[in-house]
Formats: structure tokens, C-alpha cells, sequence
């Protein structure tokens, strides 16, 4: 049984050990076999990657050599141009030798010609050398100074003619871009009725109501025998348009007394500073400004109620901006800061009775404060001409200011004040030698001056026309430019009998 148990395990194992080295020689089978794929794959993998490696250096390759045949083809270019040039520059070099060699030789011809014209002339005029050479050199420079007026006359009037017409195509190209209406604003307000009978409820018993009134508002009412209307009469348009709305609102309610009325007048400025803004936010919308200070947009919309000369500043201000920014593009400069300062040029007007200096230092002044950049300072401050343009916005400024305020009808001005511009005028044309006559005409734009023909010559004539426009200019303030027309008349007269 021994032997038997130990043959069957002997066996057994054997069988096991079989089967193991059975087992192994598959697993090592298996592992080869998977090992020899991965090493294909990693060859395959590692061909494929060469592969695109060279196909990536071929392409790279390929642009180099097209990039190196570019460059080849431009510099081949280049030396041809330069060929080209040298070429020129040799043919233009022989072209100047050749005409210094012609000029030296005419030069010699000329030395002999004018040594053998001395000679001549001394014989004919009995004359020395020297006195020949006076007189001839008297005579050149003669020639030579008529020679140079016509020449300067010629060039002063092609400029001037280029230069005006340039000025006037800038101008009216900006006048056609911007019109607007002007209305000389008076110092009153009518309030319509709607009976006789609110003119006794307004003046209250014993005038209180209208007592009350004044004192909260400032203003004085003119109540006359205006049918059904009421005056309201202030030099200060806010306080007018806070009596204007006050009053039209204690009209509409019916009940008018003391207390009630400065309830009204309180809500009244209330909604005219709100007018103040959003007038001032319009403004500024429509010239196309924008980040403005708020404090500079609610002094914007107070010019709304400001006027210089019956011109409203408001309006003004918006048709300098306008102005200055068509004329700012034309010349090609900064658009948008030539809007900006041409709107708040005329800031300081809504505080300069508030404020000492000048409305020019004050705009300036609150331009600085409340952080607008340093060319619009300098314009504002620059555009009456208080300290001198250093800009050429500061220079359109000024223009756009005064062409706002020239044009016909947008500023009243006082007869005597005309008056005695064109005799002024007149004065200054007569002081100058010569003249006989001189007529102030077109409203004082232009000035005819007639010469005496015996003591100004047709060439003098150029010089006395410049010399009495620069008089002009120094010795008076005008808008826009005066012509000076100097007319020089030669008659014959003779008769046949």
C-alpha cells in the first residue's frame, strides 16, 4: 500500500510538474509572442515618426529654399536698381560736365562781351572806366529793385489769392456744415392771462402777494394795462424763467397767497436747475462731447440763460464747437478736443459775476479745476487773445469764436459804435501820402481809396494798399477781414477843334 501511495503520488506529481512546465512554456510562449508584437509596433511606431520627421525637414527644406529664392529675386532686383541709378548718375554726371564746360565758356564770352561794350561805351561817351561802371551799376540796380517789386507783388498776390481762397473753402465749408438762428433776447418775459380778473388776485390786498413775489424771486412785475398778460422784468434770465414757471404755476392752481407762493418759487428753481442739466447733458450730446464734469455740464446748461449782446451764450457755444471741429478735420488736427473746447470756451460766463477776472481766465480757470487736458486749457484761455496762442486749436478757436459772433444778425451792435468805426476808418486811409479820396463801404468790410495819379505810381500803389491794411490792423478791433482797394486813374484829355 506503501509503495502504491507513494507511486501514485510520485505520479502525480510528475503529472503536476508536467503540467507546470506545460504551463510555463505557454506563458513564455505568450510573453514572447507579445513581446515580438510590441517590438513591431514600436518599430512601426518609431518608422511612422521618422517618417513625418523627414516629411516636416522636406517641407521646412522646401520653404527655406523658396524663402532663399525670394531674397535671391529681390536682391537681384536691388542691384538692377542700382545699376539703373549708377547708370543715371554717370549719364547726369557727364551732363553737368558738359554744361560746367559750357557755362565756363559762355562766362568768357560774356567777360569779352563786356569788356568790349566798356570799351565801345567809353569811346561813344567820352566816359572813364569807372564813371561807365557807375552809371551802369546805377542803371542795373534800378532794373534790379522794379525787377523785384513786380516779383514780390506777383508772389505776396498768388499767395494771398491761394491763401484766401484755401481760407474762404475752410470757412464756408463750415458755415454750410452749421447754420442756426439767432434772436436778440430782451430783458422781460410776458406771462399771459387767462382773465383781467388774476391781475388783483396776483397784487393781493395792499400789494402783498406781489410784494411776496418780488422778494422770492428777485424780479419786479409790471402789472399795466397790457390786456390779459403780466410783465416780468429782470436783467437776470434765471431768476426771470423761475418767475416765468412760479407764476404760470400759481395762475393754474388758483391759490395765490404768501405761504403759497414761496412754496411754488421753491419748487420752481428746483425744476429750473433740473432744466440746467438736462439742458447741459443736450448740449453736450449733440456737440459730441462726452465725459464732461458734472459740475462743467450744469454751468453748460446755465448759459442757457445767458447772453452777450443778445446772443444767446448757450447757442454760441454750441455753434463755436461745431465750427471748430468742421475747421479742425479740414486741417487735419484733434477733431474732438477742438468740439470740447469750443463748447465750454465760454464757461466762465455763467459765474463771472460770481468770480473776478475775465470770463476767458475763469473758463480757463474751470477748465483746469475740474480736469480737462492742457491744449483745451490753453485754447480757452487763449481765444480773446489774453495771452498768445501757442496752438494751432487755440488759433481755430479764436476763428470759430469770432465767425460765431460776426455773422449778420447774431449780435446787436450800437449805431455810434459803427459810426465811428468807419470814420476811423476813413481817418486812417487819408493819413497817408497821396491819397485823395477814401469811401468806408459794405459795413465797413472794405475801404476805396482813390490816389492822386501824379504823386502814387502804379507800382507804389501795392505798397500804400499793405501799408494801410497793417495800419488798420494795429489801430483797430474788427471781426472777420476789411479789404483795402487803392485806385490809382490816369486821364487824357485833349480836343478837337
Amino acid at each position: 500500500g506503501i509503495a502504491l501511495g507513494w507511486a501514485a503520488y510520485w505520479l502525480f506529481n510528475r503529472r503536476s510538474l508536467q503540467e507546470a512546465e506545460r504551463r510555463a512554456r505557454r506563458i513564455m510562449d505568450e510573453a514572447l509572442q507579445s513581446a515580438e508584437n510590441i517590438k513591431r509596433e514600436m518599430i512601426l511606431q518609431a518608422r511612422e515618426e521618422i517618417y513625418k520627421r523627414q516629411i516636416e525637414l522636406e517641407n521646412e527644406l522646401k520653404e527655406r529654399r523658396e524663402e532663399i529664392q525670394r531674397l535671391r529675386e529681390r536682391l537681384a532686383a536691388k542691384e538692377r536698381q542700382l545699376e539703373e541709378r549708377e547708370r543715371k548718375l554717370i549719364e547726369h554726371a557727364r551732363k553737368l560736365g558738359e554744361k560746367s564746360k559750357w557755362l565756363r565758356e559762355r562766362e568768357k564770352r560774356v567777360q569779352r562781351m563786356e569788356e568790349e561794350q566798356r570799351r565801345l561805351l567809353s569811346e561813344i561817351s567820352n566816359l572813364s572806366p569807372e564813371e561807365a561802371k557807375e552809371l551802369l551799376m546805377e542803371r542795373m540796380v534800378e532794373e534790379a529793385k522794379r525787377e523785384a517789386m513786380e516779383t514780390i507783388r506777383r508772389i505776396e498776390e498768388e499767395a494771398r489769392q491761394t491763401a484766401e481762397r484755401r481760407a474762404k473753402e475752410i470757412l464756408c465749408y463750415a458755415m454750410e456744415r452749421f447754420a442756426a438762428d439767432h434772436v436778440a433776447e430782451a430783458a422781460i418775459t410776458t406771462v399771459p392771462l387767462p382773465n383781467e380778473e388774476l391781475k388783483g388776485r396776483i397784487i393781493g390786498r395792499q400789494g402783498r402777494n406781489i410784494q411776496a413775489f418780488e422778494a422770492a424771486t428777485g424780479v419786479e412785475l409790471i402789472v399795466d394795462d397790457t390786456p390779459d398778460a403780466i410783465i416780468i422784468s429782470a436783467f437776470d434770465p434765471i431768476r426771470r424763467e423761475v418767475a416765468r414757471i412760479a407764476l404760470e404755476k400759481l395762475i393754474a392752481d388758483g391759490r395765490i397767497h404768501p405761504s403759497r407762493i414761496e412754496q411754488v418759487v421753491q419748487r420752481a428753481k428746483a425744476e429750473v436747475e433740473n432744466i440746467i442739466r438736462e439742458e447741459g447733458e443736450r448740449a453736450a450730446m449733440e456737440i459730441g462731447v462726452h465725459e464732461l464734469h458734472p459740475e462743467l455740464i450744469r454751468l453748460l446748461g446755465r448759459l442757457k440763460f445767458r447772453t452777450s449782446y443778445g446772443q444767446n451764450v448757450l447757442q454760441h457755444s454750441k455753434e463755436v464747437a461745431s465750427l471748430a471741429g468742421v475747421i479742425a478735420a479740414e486741417l487735419g488736427e484733434n477733431e474732438r478736443l477742438a468740439r470740447r473746447a469750443g463748447l465750454i470756451h465760454d464757461i466762465g460766463k455763467a459765474v463771472d459775476r460770481e468770480m473776478e477776472g475775465t470770463h476767458a481766465q475763469i473758463s480757463a480757470s474751470l477748465a483746469r479745476r475740474y480736469g480737462e487736458p492742457p491744449e483745451v486749457v490753453h485754447a480757452v484761455e487763449a481765444h480773446h487773445d489774453e495771452i498768445p496762442p501757442r496752438t494751432l486749436l487755440a488759433v481755430i478757436i479764436q476763428i470759430a469764436d469770432k465767425l460765431s459772433a460776426a455773422r449778420p444778425g447774431a449780435r446787436r451792435d450800437s449805431l455810434e459804435a459803427y459810426v465811428r468805426r468807419l470814420e476811423k476808418l476813413e481817418r486812417i486811409a487819408e493819413s497817408f501820402y497821396g491819397v485823395e479820396k477814401c469811401y468806408a463801404i459794405q459795413a465797413g468790410r472794405e475801404i476805396r481809396v482813390i490816389v492822386q495819379e501824379d504823386k502814387v505810381s502804379d507800382e507804389e500803389t501795392w505798397e500804400l494798399a499793405r501799408k494801410i491794411a497793417q495800419k488798420i490792423k494795429s489801430e483797430i478791433e474788427f471781426p472777420g477781414q476789411i479789404q483795402v482797394t487803392v485806385i490809382r486813374e490816369t486821364r487824357a484829355v485833349e480836343f478837337a477843334r
